[in-house]
C-alpha cells in the first residue's frame, strides 16, 4: 500500500489505483477501508510501528555486538527515522505526502512519537544500568529520550535536506551532541551559566 502512495502521491491516487497496487479488487479494498484517507492512515500507522520495532531491533543487535551507547542509539535513529526518509526521498510526491501526514495523521504521529520516546527512555535506563551511560543530574531519562527523538526527526526533516549518504553521520553527530554535549563553558564562564 505504501508503494502506491509513493508512486501516485496522495492527491492523484484513486481507490482503483490503490486496489490494483495491493492486488485487490476495488470491492475487496472497500471491505477493509472506507476511503483513501482510511487506507493512508492505516499505512502510516503500520509504517510507524514497523520502523519503531525495526529501529529497536537494530539497536539490540549493536548492543549484543558490544556497541557503545552512541553506536546503539545512532543505529536506532538511522533505522527509525532514516529508513522512511530514504524511501520518501525517492518519491516525486514527498512534499504532498508529508503535508498529508501532517494534515490527516497528526494524532497517530503524536501517539507513535510518545510510544517511541517511552521505549527510548526505557533503553536509556537499561544502558545506564549496564554502565554504558550516565546522565547528568539535571536531565531525566524522559528528557533525554524526548531530545533524542526530536533530534532524530529534525535530522530527517531538516532544511537544506541532508543527502541520503550523509544521514547516518548526521544522526551520529546529533546523538553525540545530545548524549555528551557539543560545547563546554570556558573556565571563567561557569558562574554566568549557573546564574
Amino acid at each position: 500500500m505504501r508503494q502506491a502512495f509513493l508512486t501516485y502521491g496522495y492527491s492523484d491516487l484513486t481507490m482503483v489505483d490503490l486496489a490494483e497496487s495491493c492486488g485487490f479488487t476495488r470491492r475487496a479494498l472497500y471491505h477493509y477501508f472506507r476511503n483513501k484517507e482510511d487506507a493512508f492512515k492505516a499505512s502510516t500507522r503500520h509504517e510507524n510501528a514497523m520502523l519503531i520495532r525495526a529501529g529497536l531491533e537494530a539497536g539490540a543487535r549493536v548492543r549484543q555486538a558490544g556497541g557503545s551507547a552512541l553506536d546503539i542509539i545512532t543505529e536506532i535513529m538511522d533505522v527509525r527515522y532514516g529508513y522512511a526518509r530514504r524511501v520518501l526521498a525517492k518519491s516525486p510526491h514527498i512534499i504532498d505526502l508529508t503535508a498529508e501526514v501532517l494534515k490527516r495523521c497528526r494524532d497517530q504521529m503524536v501517539e507513535a512519537a510518545t510510544h517511541f520516546q517511552s521505549l527510548l527512555e526505557k533503553l536509556l535506563r537499561e544502558l545506564e544500568g549496564d554502565g554504558l551511560l550516565r546522565l547528568s543530574p539535571e536531565f531525566t531519562h524522559a528528557m533525554a529520550a524526548q531530545t533524542l527523538a526530536d533530534g532524530g526527526s529534525a535530522v530527517s526533516h531538516g532544511l537544506p535536506a541532508v543527502p541520503d549518504e550523509m544521514l547516518t553521520t548526521h544522526y551520529r553527530a546529533m546523538c553525540r551532541a545530545v548524549l555528551y554535549g557539543c560545547a563546554t563553558l570556558p573556565e571563567g564562564s561557569r558562574r554566568l551559566a549557573a546564574g
